[in-house]
């Protein structure tokens, strides 16, 4: 069940409505969707969205999209963020650049080995090979990533990609989006090479026999024709943006001397 209600936004142009969806049950009880309504009916979802239609008819930099009022307070408050920003930049700071992903990281609680090290000649240092250089992860910390989706400009979703039919999920309540974003992680945090779950138990009871450094999937093997089919694929696709950029440089030459002539002639 859910409770609308449309009211005139003074903020806007003559003719605006304003449109809050309240729910009222599940879940998400009691919060609450806001969307703008155009005087023909257009229905409009996001800020992002609000600026393009609206263009430079209205200034909506200290609009409040939630509210629904002018907020001159967040406008500067947004220019002094981006002030600093750009000052720390100028003085040789870093973006900040984090990609760090949902992963809870669980504190070890086993006896870490300790180990003295003397002067003495006759002294024998000991060491744990089997010591994990970082902590565990949690189990199954990959559906954390589930209903994760990129977005362009527009706020429209993008197609996943399309994994091979020798990549199959392993675990509870996977899918593929999950699986092609556990093996994308794996490839951006660890250098050691990504084979999935070798051991054929982990099939039988994942809980047990999961192998926590390498993705949700079963074994799976990298062929010379995988290879070249990938390496046919980039070539194909450097191919098009190389003729891309030839096609646009082309039109811009020609609409410099287009407008080169118009100047001459007039």
């Amino acid at each position: 069940m859910m409770e609308k209600k449309r009211t005139d936004c003074p903020a806007l142009p003559p003719g605006w409505k304003k449109e809050e969806v309240i729910r009222k049950s599940g879940l998400s009880a009691g919060k609450s969707d806001v969307y703008y309504y155009s005087p023909s009916g257009k229905k409009f979802r996001s800020k992002p969205q609000l600026s393009r239609y609206l263009g430079n008819s209205v200034d909506l930099g200290c609009f409040d999209f939630r509210t629904g009022k002018m907020m001159p307070g967040k406008l500067q408050k947004n220019k002094q963020r981006l002030r600093h920003d750009l000052l720390s930049l100028g003085k040789g700071g870093k973006p900040d650049l984090n990609t760090a992903l949902p992963i809870r990281q669980t504190a070890s609680i086993f006896k870490q080995p300790v180990t003295k090290v003397t002067n003495h000649p006759g002294n024998k240092v000991k060491t744990d090979l089997q010591r994990a250089s970082e902590q565990p992860r949690q189990l199954f910390w990959e559906r954390r990533l589930k209903g994760l989706r990129s977005s362009d400009i527009t706020e429209e979703v993008l197609r996943t990609m399309d994994l091979p039919k020798g990549l199959q999920s392993v675990g509870p309540d996977s899918s593929d989006d999950t699986l092609l974003s556990a093996i994308a992680s794996a490839l951006h945090m660890s250098s050691a090479p990504i084979t999935g779950q070798t051991s054929v138990a982990a099939e039988k009871n994942p809980a047990i026999w999961l192998n926590t450094s390498q993705p949700l999937c079963k074994a799976f093997a990298v062929t010379d024709e995988h290879i070249r089919e990938q390496e046919l694929k980039v070539y194909q696709a450097r191919r098009s943006l190389e003729e891309a950029l030839m096609a646009d440089g082309l039109a811009r030459a020609a609409e410099n001397t287009r407008e080169l002539l118009q100047g001459k002639t007039v």
